[in-house]
């Protein structure tokens, strides 16, 4: 397998918590579709739905990307605080693991701090301030 690409459902903030997302690991969008972009006489948007996201993509290194879209009202809530998925951050450096677990569990919920690990690796747990849950750890043996 060559890459696993998480997507997210957000209850009308994607822009925002994705913003935040690029705050703390940097680059640019290389796709923010709006469900008014695909809107047609087959496909009626409303217009308050009409600028929530429909994709939007940021790289993460290499070869990932992090994915993304607002569920439109239609179809109901996200539970986020039921999600019980993780995203995981393989960091290169101990360094890069304290920045990104700082910056993206600022305003969020600490689970496990970062540190050293029972199974070896330096690693910490949170719920972001959007209810997203994350682990970033580096693993100094790889």
């Amino acid at each position: 397998m060559r890459t696993i690409n998480p997507w997210i459902n957000f209850n009308g903030n994607a822009e925002e918590a994705f913003t935040f997302y690029r705050s703390v690991f940097g680059g640019e969008f290389t796709r923010i579709v709006r469900f008014k972009d695909l809107a047609s006489d087959d496909f009626k948007v409303p217009e308050n739905e009409a600028d929530k996201i429909m994709t939007i993509a940021l790289p993460l290194g290499k070869h990932n990307v992090l994915m993304a879209n607002d569920v439109p009202e239609f179809m109901g809530r996200v539970s986020e605080n039921e999600n019980r998925s993780k995203i995981v951050v393989s960091a290169e450096s101990q360094e890069e693991a304290d920045q990104i677990f700082n910056g993206l569990s600022a305003g969020g919920e600490v689970e496990g701090p970062i540190g050293d690990s029972p199974w070896g690796t330096y690693a910490g747990m949170f719920r972001d301030k959007y209810g997203i849950e994350w682990i970033v750890e580096f693993d100094a043996s790889l």
